[in-house]
């Protein structure tokens, strides 16, 4: 009898606590509260390196406000995306102000199909029934895909890009327009979702209205492409640190054309005498921005110098214009060293709590080029300690020990690295460390010391007698 009390009375507990549930107002999902009012999205496709400006004009239609809005991508584009930027926009055309926003990747439950989120940090939150403008850049590498994936030296190069005539946008969308931008007009062929309109060098999907959250509609357009496609496999930069007045850069390069193979033989006559027709692809030149008042400049492979380059300086820029030893054609490479050396007082300054820092430029050199692997390297004199590094961007710290000339406990070497590197990254950092001066007579005393005991040595071997017998 006292068990069938103690059952029923727990039933009872249950069902209340059911009630008690069913009757709590249960919020709604931040999700839901956000709905795009409209959308604009342009991709760039003139070149290797794939920019989509993305314009996003958001509305709050929920109770409560909200901090942050969140972008959609498949898993397969997070794999090429190399830098998401994103800033709130004010006004209109020449007036228009843009301030920018902290974007950083994150995760949301029961994300469709392995769906990838980057949620963007507004300044303020935005309060029921208002609206904001966003303004978004997304760059993505290695996303033109080569068809055919072999040509000969006087065919053009045609590659497919993949992705959605719809944006994926977790939220409703009620008006959305994308346009695509190709190099040319020769478009061989694309997916139609209609309404699709194409003109010229210009392909329009939409407008389309009222699309429910996670819609995707796979759309590829097969266009020619001859821009060079030059990417770096592996790019390793050396920034030596002298306090007695300059910086020394080394930079080792492994570059490959990545765009549709070579097949055939090549001609060197027929590449020179019909430029226009005969390797369109290829590429031959390259140009590397570098700091102004550059001095000391080199170029060189394994073989040695190459002397096909050229220079050019002023006090705002310098630019190196240089040429392989061979012309680079699909799935060729090529390995080369750049060095040079600059001003001490440009880069190199001391913060107010006493630290020296060196404020230098990430990213690679090189215009309109991919970089797979890019390790920075900043040695520091002999001596410094409690090294950091403050990059505006996430990337790959440690630390290593290198020893050059006359070095005692060698040197504290900072190691930066990254994957997927584009101009968009070429921006500044900064390297912090202590540095007592006193190490700066560390190798002049050492070479004093050295003198010194060769002349101690050679005048006792002189005025020594160490014959046996005497004369």
């Amino acid at each position: 009898m006292e068990g069938l009390l103690t059952v029923r009375l727990a039933l009872v507990f249950s069902i209340l606590q059911v009630l008690i549930f069913l009757s709590t107002p249960t919020s709604a999902s931040p999700l839901q509260d956000i709905r795009i009012v409209n959308a604009e999205r342009r991709i760039d496709l003139s070149s290797h390196i794939v920019r989509v400006y993305l314009t996003l004009k958001v509305e709050n239609t929920g109770a409560s406000p909200a901090s942050e809005i969140f972008l959609a991508f498949p898993p397969t584009q997070v794999e090429q995306l190399a830098e998401v930027k994103a800033a709130a926009t004010a006004g209109k055309r020449k007036k228009k102000t843009y301030v920018p926003l902290t974007v950083s990747s994150t995760e949301l439950p029961d994300a469709p199909n392995g769906t990838k989120f980057f949620s963007i940090s507004l300044l303020n939150p935005l309060n029921s029934g208002e609206t904001v403008t966003v303004e978004v850049l997304l760059v993505l590498t290695h996303s033109l895909e080569p068809f055919p994936v072999e040509i000969s030296q006087s065919e053009s190069q045609f590659v497919y890009y993949r992705d959605s005539a719809i944006i994926l946008s977790p939220y409703h969308i009620k008006e959305q327009t994308t346009f695509i931008k190709t190099p040319s007009t020769k478009v061989e062929s694309y997916t139609r979702v209609e309404p699709t309109n194409h003109v010229g060098t210009e392909l329009k999907y939409g407008q389309y209205d009222d699309r429910p959250p996670y819609s995707y509609s796979p759309m590829m357009v097969h266009f020619e492409n001859n821009h060079p496609f030059a990417v770096v496999e592996e790019l390793v930069r050396e920034v030596e640190i002298s306090h007695w007045g300059s910086l020394q850069i080394t930079e080792h390069y492994t570059l490959v054309h990545a765009g549709a193979r070579h097949k055939g033989v090549f001609s060197r006559v027929e590449y020179q005498s019909r430029p226009s027709f005969s390797g369109v692809s290829s590429f031959k030149q390259l140009v590397a921005r570098l700091p102004p008042r550059v001095h000391s400049v080199y170029y060189r492979d394994g073989i040695g110098n190459i002397s096909s380059s050229h220079l050019r300086t002023n006090t705002q820029k310098s630019e190196l214009e240089i040429e392989p030893r061979y012309p680079l054609f699909g799935g060729w490479k090529a390995t080369f060293i750049i060095g040079y050396g600059l001003p001490l007082q440009d880069f190199l300054f001391e913060s107010s709590d006493g630290k020296r820092y060196l404020n230098f430029t990430f990213g690679c050199p090189l215009v309109d080029t991919v970089v797979d692997k890019f390790t920075m390297k900043v040695v520091l004199p002999e001596g410094s300690k409690d090294p950091s590094a403050e990059v505006p961007f996430q990337v790959e710290q440690h630390l290593e020990t290198s020893y050059s000339y006359l070095d005692v406990v060698g040197r504290t070497v900072v190691v930066l690295e990254k994957q997927n590197v584009v101009p968009e990254h070429g921006i500044p950092f900064q390297v912090y460390y202590k540095f007592n001066p006193i190490f700066m007579l560390a190798e002049p005393f050492m070479l004093v010391s050295v003198f010194f005991l060769f002349f101690v040595a050679c005048v006792a071997y002189l005025h020594i007698d160490l014959s046996i017998r005497k004369s």
